[in-house]
């Protein structure tokens, strides 16, 4: 097709290569952004969740057993006052071992206000034990008097306060961390919605796409091609689209030139087949007249010059001399030898022109049939025929029987100084066909002849040796390739002779084949 034809053709759009890379290109970029800031949301919220839960959460609680800590310290330096007994100092130095594990886990909030209230708590707890604690100790175990408790309280006033100061800030710490961590998390998921949003519009986008330069363009396509195939062959196909869509508009409407030009010449060759087919009928027509005239017409002189030369001979046998009777036995029986060649022309040519309905049959019965007709032939000759397990098989049992009947009447007729012994069998074959064999113990037949022996009218031997029309086996091989099978000479037997020829099975559906 010219690219004339082909609105499409200049157009110069992108191969279906270039827009799957494209489209390949769009939806992997969308997706890697869409990846990145989901992952960049997701690391925000996991680094807010583990500040609040693994700092801030920790600080909190460690400032609580921090102001724990303090209190048994108080409460220790008070009741060694009072009572003097060191095991009241035992709470005061479990307090003072704890509390620097609880200041080092707060310290590490390491925020400058935390830090600042931090220093704030140690300042306050230093001048506690400085002024009031270690002195106190020190005086009970001297035994002199103990410091003013006021100042006492009031150093540890000043602790409290400090104490207050940094939990209130840790407080705030936390709370903070809790909103960090609420939004990272809605963050997080505004993030994931629009990445799905952003995804969803490309995929569409991308669809809209295809369906917009590919399928459209797919379909316009398949639409002229549905009226070229509808018959409509003068319908020029053209395509849109894609550099590839548009070359196969062009091949697709090559083919449909090429198809109305072989189209073109085939009603030319129909119309000459029609009327070879005309002639065909008219020449079948003539044959079936031939056959006619060959049964009835030219028999009928055959016959007269078979029974005036019998009469001769009986009344004129004693005034001719040995040589005219020689030659009025020549005449009777060229006759009778043409009566024979005749019918067993008419015979072959009749295979599968006046057809009987193909019947699964058994084959045993067939073989039946067909001694039977050979009985005289095989009782005279003491002929013993063996039958194997034979199958069902799918034919006309009319011209089966034939094939039996002439396989085993050569046996018997081609049967040597010994006494014929015939043997029939089957096996399975390739394709649904049985394969069947017929041996003899006979005089056998040379390799070089096991084509010959199969067409018509060969012999190889002489009349005046072994009677017969040399039609026996031709027919054997037209009846056999009509019902689709072949037969052929089983070169490979070592003595006698071996016909092998293949059937269709019961369940086979074989066509025939007509001449």
């Amino acid at each position: 097709m010219n690219a004339d034809l082909d609105p499409g053709a200049g157009l110069g759009g992108p191969s279906l290569r270039r827009w799957s890379v494209w489209i390949s290109l769009a939806l992997v970029v969308v997706l890697l952004g869409s990846a990145t800031a989901v992952l960049l949301a997701i690391g925000d919220l996991s680094r807010a969740r583990a500040r609040l839960l693994d700092v801030v959460g920790p600080a909190v609680v460690s400032a609580q057993q921090l102001g724990t800590d303090i209190v048994d310290q108080e409460n220790g330096i008070r009741g060694y006052v009072l009572s003097s007994r060191t095991d009241f100092l035992t709470p005061y130095n479990n307090g003072l071992d704890r509390q620097s594990a609880a200041r080092a886990t707060v310290a590490a909030l390491n925020t400058p206000t935390i830090a600042k209230n931090v220093a704030a708590l140690d300042d306050a707890l230093a001048a506690w034990r400085s002024q009031y604690a270690d002195p106190a100790i020190a005086a009970v175990r001297a035994g002199s008097p103990v410091p003013d408790d006021t100042i006492g309280k009031q150093r540890f006033d000043a602790v409290r306060i400090a104490l207050s100061s940094l939990q209130a800030e840790l407080a705030i710490e936390r709370t903070a961390g809790r909103t960090a961590l609420n939004d990272a998390a809605t963050r997080m998921a505004t993030t994931c919605i629009i990445a799905l949003v952003v995804l969803l519009i490309a995929v569409l986008g991308c669809v809209a796409a295809v369906l917009m330069h590919v399928v459209a363009p797919l379909s316009r396509l398949r639409e002229h091609v549905g009226l070229v195939a509808s018959g409509d062959f003068t319908h020029t196909v053209t395509a849109t689209g894609p550099e590839e869509l548009r070359a196969l508009g062009r091949d697709v409407d090559t083919m449909r030139t090429r198809i109305v030009d072989e189209l073109g010449q085939a009603r030319e060759r129909n119309i000459a087949l029609d009327a070879a087919t005309e002639e065909l009928r008219r020449s079948n027509s003539e044959l079936e007249q031939f056959a006619y005239v060959a049964s009835h017409d030219l028999q009928e002189p055959l016959r007269k010059i078979a029974s005036f030369c019998q009469l001769l001979e009986k009344r004129y046998r004693n005034q001719l001399d040995d040589r005219a009777a020689q030659y009025i036995d020549f005449a009777i029986d060229g006759a009778k030898r043409m009566q024979m060649l005749i019918n067993d022309l008419l015979a072959f040519s009749r295979v599968g022109r006046h057809t009987d309905q193909h019947v699964v049959v058994p084959a045993a019965q067939l073989v039946d049939e067909a001694s039977r007709d050979l009985a005289e032939q095989l009782e005279e000759s003491g002929a013993q025929l063996d039958v194997g397990v034979l199958p069902e098989i799918r034919g006309e049992a009319r011209l089966l029987v034939a094939v039996f009947r002439n396989l085993i009447g050569n046996a018997v007729k081609f049967c040597g100084e010994n006494a014929p012994h015939v043997s029939v069998d089957a096996e399975p074959g390739e394709d649904d066909m049985w394969v069947f064999s017929v041996r003899d113990n006979g005089i056998g037949i040379e390799e070089q002849y096991a084509d010959r022996i199969f067409v018509i009218f060969q012999r190889l031997h002489a009349k005046d040796q072994y009677p017969g029309t040399g039609i026996g086996l031709a027919m054997c091989r037209k009846i056999i390739e009509y019902h689709g099978g072949r037969i052929w000479l089983d070169t490979s037997a070592t003595a006698g002779t071996t016909i092998r020829f293949t059937l269709p099975r019961a369940e086979a559906n074989t066509p025939v084949t007509v001449d």
